[in-house]
């Protein structure tokens, strides 16, 4: 047997471990049991428990069997304790009390002390454990008999009765044959026993001498009944029904009359038991691993629904997390496209040939006219601060988002105004000749740069070399006028000004762009402190279930699980791949500074052309973007909540609005929301006022038919 306590050792230990890790009340019925089959395995004897109500004569049964009056008994329920009856060379008996003191007795009468009821009928709640030792042949076996309570009467013995039940290998249940198989007697042996899977029951039953001959014959009928209807699990041969009159047993062995213990039935029933246990000894896995596979089942299923429910909280975290990042995770994507685009044009309008294209004439004008400042604030900076804005808007959208960095604003100065320096005038000047090419007549009397003639003449001079393409003519040339040198010098001190303001702002941009890395940026959220810990409990939980399922495995004890797979160590959730904005190196090729032969333009033009397609659908996106993160922002504020909330019943007027937004988009009313999108983008395309700027009269015709497409477009975007 102490083999098999060694096999059994990492067995008990995982349920031990599984009820303290589940946490159980120390005071229900299922951490009862754990312990109860815990002792039971762990005990490498074969404990045989005398079961039944109350004055059944459970001690007097016992006591014949021993052949001694060693357990108290009476005529009222006395038995107030489990008592365990094992070998020993002399009668003695120990007590271990509650608080670990022991007591130590020969012969028995100290039970009348602790194992017995006191007045009020209640078992003595400061006592551990009782133990008779006994020199008993059959118990030097290694065989142990337990003298329980009487059931039907107190509570707490009905439970103490229950719990060493459990771990017992052969129960031997004691019936009255006056009243056969009481409800109490059915119920304890559906509930306690057979439920429990205890199936190694015999049925004795006492007191058939009381009875008539004629009612012996019926009680014997029923007991039959009785004890056919008990599948019991006893090896091939053995009857689970016996008669012992225990009480004129007892006197039989008391006075040595063998006849008499013979016909009390104890002779047989002890030769029969006797056999039957020295079978039971050596296969007791077969009776002892029900039980476990019982209370084990019970634990599976706990942790199992422990194991769920702390997934399922982690899942909902997970859940949370991962959507909340991809929200983020979109934002950042579409904040970045909307950056690097803003970041494109003005790189581009930065870049010195669109710079001198576009804005060269007008300040060698300016210069001519000495109204640089002016301009530069009316034009230039307007047209600066559009572009620097849609930059920063992008960066302030993110940490709106991410709020990772706080950004710079993005400001581009403007260099120093160039300094003129004239040429001599000539005397001889004739101010009324004004028939050089490019001059001007504008009024009588001699002007100088700040007006008149002059001034006109240079003006017009700047716009005559510009559009001729005459600038890169030798500068010194004899045959160039006054107005012409002095208009010369305005074009080259323009295109100085915008090659100190291009390579400025291209520098400043650059660092900008590194800058802006850390704003469009999000990184996830360090996880709470219990969520971490709940990871953790869940692990434990994974690795206490497949320890536990390992162990039935080796013991052969079946079970409906499967253990559960290892999973990754990380504490954290694989968080979703981020697209994080990367500015260009330093040493990225960018726009070079080389002075680049400008398109010329006209100084007095017309006004702006109309942008062309690709401009609208730059505005297009733009706006779309702006569209997309203002829903993304939405969205955040009920993180989880995919799903609309039920709209009231839409009346007939808004029926008969929504008719007209499908017809004014050119669309069936069955078009889905992508349509809506796709058909509002191209009569956008067709009818931006932009793209009649020289034609007020379509101008005003487009704005009225993008009045009825936007309204159109914002009913059916709230569907």
């Amino acid at each position: 047997m102490e083999q098999k306590y060694q096999d059994y050792s990492e067995l008990t230990n995982a349920l031990k471990s599984t009820c303290k890790l589940l946490n159980l009340d120390r005071n229900s019925q299922l951490h009862q049991d754990v312990t109860s089959i815990c002792d039971y395995l762990a005990n490498p004897n074969f404990q045989i428990a005398v079961f039944g109500p109350f004055n059944h004569g459970k001690s007097t049964l016992l006591n014949a069997m021993l052949g001694n009056r060693t357990l108290p008994i009476d005529l009222i329920p006395t038995t107030g304790a489990a008592i365990t009856v094992k070998y020993g060379t002399t009668i003695r008996t120990r007590i271990m009390l509650v608080d670990g003191t022991e007591i130590y007795r020969s012969g028995t009468e100290v039970l009348q002390q602790f194992a017995v009821l006191d007045g009020n009928r209640q078992m003595r709640k400061d006592v551990a454990s009782v133990e008779v030792f006994c020199p008993h042949p059959f118990l030097e076996r290694g065989i142990e008999f337990i003298d329980l309570p009487g059931t039907n009467d107190r509570e707490a013995q009905d439970n103490l009765v229950k719990d060493r039940l459990l771990g017992t290998d052969l129960v031997i249940q004691l019936l009255d044959a006056r009243k056969l198989m009481t409800l109490g007697e059915r119920e304890n042996l559906r509930d306690w026993l057979l439920d429990r899977n205890i199936k190694t029951v015999i049925f004795v039953a006492n007191f058939l001498n009381l009875l008539e001959p004629e009612e012996q014959k019926q009680v014997q009928n029923r007991l039959l009944f009785v004890a056919e209807s008990f599948r019991a699990d006893l090896p091939p041969g053995f009857s689970n029904l016996y008669r012992v009159d225990a009480l004129p047993a007892l006197r039989a062995r008391l006075k040595g009359d063998v006849a008499l213990a013979n016909s009390s039935g104890l002779a047989a029933f002890e030769t029969a038991l006797q056999n039957l246990v020295g079978i039971l000894q050596q296969n007791s896995g077969t009776v002892r691993l029900p039980r476990v596979e019982n209370v084990s089942s019970q634990l599976q299923t706990l942790l199992v629904d422990k194991i769920y429910k702390c997934y399922q909280e982690i899942k909902t975290f997970d859940d949370k997390e991962n959507a909340r990042i991809e929200i983020k995770q979109k934002a950042q994507n579409l904040i970045y496209q909307g950056f690097k685009t803003s970041i494109y044009e003005l790189e581009n309008w930065l870049s010195l040939p669109n710079l001198l294209a576009k804005y060269q004439a007008d300040i060698a004008v300016a210069l001519a006219e000495n109204n640089l400042q002016s301009w530069q604030t009316g034009t230039f900076k307007k047209d600066l601060t559009e572009l620097q804005n849609s930059v920063i808007k992008w960066l302030y959208q993110a940490y709106d988002f991410f709020k990772s960095e706080r950004p710079e604003d993005l400001k581009i100065p403007f260099p120093n105004a160039p300094q003129l320096t004239l040429p001599e005038k000539q005397t001889n000047l004739n101010p009324n000749d004004l028939s050089e090419p490019g001059s001007l007549a504008v009024g009588g009397g001699i002007g100088w740069l700040l007006g008149g003639p002059v001034g006109a003449a240079v003006v017009g001079s700047i716009s005559y070399l510009l559009n001729k393409n005459l600038q890169k003519q030798d500068e010194q040339s004899t045959k160039d006028s006054y107005n012409q040198q002095v208009a010369k010098i305005c074009i080259a001190a323009a295109e100085n000004y915008l090659s100190r303001f291009s390579s400025q702002g291209l520098s400043i941009l650059a660092e900008y762009e590194q800058k802006a890395a850390k704003v469009i940026y999000f990184e996830a959220t360090k996880e709470p402190v219990e969520i971490t810990q709940q990871r953790e409990d869940l692990q434990k939980l994974q690795n206490e279930f497949n320890q536990l399922l390992a162990e039935l495995k080796k013991a052969n004890i079946s079970t409906k699980y499967q253990p559960y797979q290892d999973k990754p160590k990380s504490a954290n959730p694989q968080p979703l791949k981020q697209q994080v904005y990367t500015p260009p190196k330093e040493n990225t090729p960018r726009n070079t500074q080389t002075k680049v032969e400008p398109p010329r333009q006209q100084v007095y033009t017309p006004p702006p052309p109309p942008p062309n397609p690709a401009e609208v659908e730059a505005k297009f996106r733009n706006w779309e973007l702006d569209q997309e993160i203002a829903q993304i922002k939405a969205n955040m504020k009920s993180p989880g909540t995919n799903q609309k909330p039920q709209n009231p019943p839409i009346k007939q007027v808004e029926i008969d609005k929504i008719a007209r937004a499908y017809k004014i988009l050119g669309l069936q009313p069955t078009a889905s929301f992508a349509e809506v999108k796709q058909a509002y983008k191209i009569l956008v395309k067709k009818w931006h006022p932009d793209l009649f700027v020289n034609q007020p009269q379509m101008q005003k015709q487009a704005q009225e038919k993008m009045r009825l497409i936007n309204d159109a477009y914002n009913i059916l975007a709230e569907l």
